[in-house]
């Protein structure tokens, strides 16, 4: 029984808290929503001044954007009026000056009809002067016209002759004193010196015993020699030298050298001999290609073929009528070039052509035609300029001049060649006579080589031993001779001296 009522007083105390804990959470939550109702309301109040203050600082810059608009709106229109005043202004200007001048040219074609009109009037009173002038005089214009010049030429014939004649002597005069002032200016700034070349070479010996060694066992030594070199080789009684004669200068440089090399080395027999002589062919090829540099350098014609170097370094081991060629040729040069610049040619064309007139003869012994052709060819060969080929090819009036360059290498080569000094006639027709002597020996079959020695006075021929025997041998000396003295002007004789030699060569390993 106690139990139940405790029991009834729990659940009643437990229904009693219930409640109270209801209306007290109510009130609490009652007290909580009021306290966000208020700060929602504050937050309102707050967002509402912010909208406010941003919509009046909106609105105070776009009153001043609009301010600015209108102001630059206003400037713009003032401009566009300004510059339509001006239009207007202009305008009216150009109507006026177009009233002008439509104005002056109504009065300038009325003033060329009074003219026309003029003239016509002009015109018809000389016709009817004329015709006046016919009836009295009772000759006819013609007639009268050609009256009136036969009496002025037999009142005055013998003044105008005269006069023209004065005329004619001092022009002449004055083209020649202009044409040798050009001359001489040309030849003072460019002369350059001519050594006369000379047929003999002369070599100092350390003694004259050297003279035995020279000459060799039953003269083997100097027969190789000369036989290798084409050259003669002179040794007498001159103490302390020996003297080496022949027309080709390439021949006697490299047998200078050869046999300056022998006498250093002390050691001279054949063998020897043939060695020395394949080096100083080989340094002649290189003097001559060092002659060809130094004279391109020297003229600043760069970008040449090395070939064309080549050849130009060939011209200073040749002569004509005694005249180095190389120098001659650059003496052409630069006359050419100081002609040109003095009466408008073209200076650079001419130089080179200059330098180029006489390239034909580095190989002209070795190809049938003249050197001016032959060097028109090697020029085309190497794809050297037309202009340069037509400047040079009339230097000997085997062809027309095209250009003026073409005449003042022509005169360039004659001032050269013509100057007291330059060449010398006899030792030309000297040397001629004997390239002339080898080359009848060299036209027959199965020659080898063939030199021209003692001063044209011994031909001596080497014939292939392998074509050529000993009795043909004989009868080739017959011919050559017989040739010879049809072909050739001389004095005295020639001997024709054919050597066939034969040489077997073994070695031992």
């Amino acid at each position: 029984m106690n139990q139940i009522i405790l029991l009834s007083i729990g659940v009643i105390f437990l229904a009693v808290g219930a409640i109270l804990g209801y209306y007290a959470r109510q009130s609490i939550a009652r007290r909580q929503i009021g306290t966000l109702e208020e700060k929602i309301q504050k937050r309102v109040s707050e967002a509402k001044n912010e909208a406010q203050l941003i919509i009046a600082e909106a609105t105070e810059k776009a009153s001043q954007v609009l301010g600015k608009v209108k102001k630059d709106i206003d400037q713009r229109q003032a401009s566009l009026l300004r510059t339509e005043q001006l239009l207007l202004k202009r305008e009216n200007i150009l109507d006026n000056k177009f009233s002008l001048f439509e104005k002056k040219e109504k009065e300038f074609q009325e003033k060329v009809q009074a003219l026309k009109k003029i003239k016509k009037d002009i015109e018809g009173l000389k016709e009817k002067v004329t015709e006046n002038l016919e009836k009295v005089s009772k000759l006819s214009k013609e007639e009268a016209k050609k009256e009136l010049f036969e009496n002025l030429k037999k009142n005055y014939q013998a003044e105008i002759l005269e006069k023209i004649r004065r005329l004619e002597k001092e022009g002449t005069e004055q083209f020649e004193k202009k044409a040798k002032g050009l001359i001489a200016t040309a030849m003072q700034r460019v002369a350059i010196s001519q050594a006369q070349e000379l047929t003999t070479t002369t070599i100092s010996l350390p003694s004259d015993d050297i003279k035995g060694r020279i000459i060799g066992k039953e003269g083997r030594n100097i027969r190789t020699l000369e036989r290798l070199t084409g050259v003669e080789i002179i040794v007498d009684d001159t103490p302390g030298a020996v003297v080496i004669s022949g027309f080709d200068p390439i021949r006697r440089q490299i047998a200078k050298i050869a046999l300056e090399k022998l006498i250093s080395d002390g050691r001279i027999q054949p063998a020897r001999i043939e060695d020395e002589v394949s080096k100083a062919e080989v340094e002649v090829a290189n003097k001559i290609k060092e002659a060809g540099e130094e004279v391109v350098y020297e003229t600043g014609l760069v970008g040449l073929h090395p070939k064309l170097v080549q050849l130009l370094g060939r011209l200073n081991f040749r002569t004509s009528y005694g005249q180095n060629v190389l120098l001659h040729s650059l003496e052409v040069s630069y006359l050419a070039e100081a002609l040109a610049s003095e009466i408008g040619g073209d200076a650079q064309v001419s130089k080179k052509a200059g330098l180029f007139h006489d390239i034909g003869k580095a190989v002209d012994h070795q190809i049938q035609g003249s050197h001016v052709v032959i060097g028109m060819k090697i020029l085309e060969k190497f794809d050297v300029e037309k202009e340069i080929i037509d400047a040079m090819k009339s230097h000997h009036e085997e062809f027309p001049y095209d250009t003026l360059e073409s005449v003042i290498v022509q005169v360039a080569d004659q001032i050269s060649g013509a100057r007291p000094g330059a060449r010398k006639d006899t030792v030309e027709n000297y040397l001629k006579r004997l390239a002339d002597l080898e080359d009848i020996a060299i036209s027959f079959p199965g020659i080898d080589k063939a030199w021209a020695l003692q001063a044209g006075r011994e031909l001596r021929v080497f014939v292939k031993p392998e074509d050529v025997d000993d009795l043909t041998s004989r009868q080739l000396a017959n011919d050559i001779a017989k040739k010879i003295e049809e072909e050739l002007r001389y004095p005295g004789e020639i001997k024709v001296t054919v050597v066939r030699e034969s040489r077997v060569i073994e070695y031992a390993r």
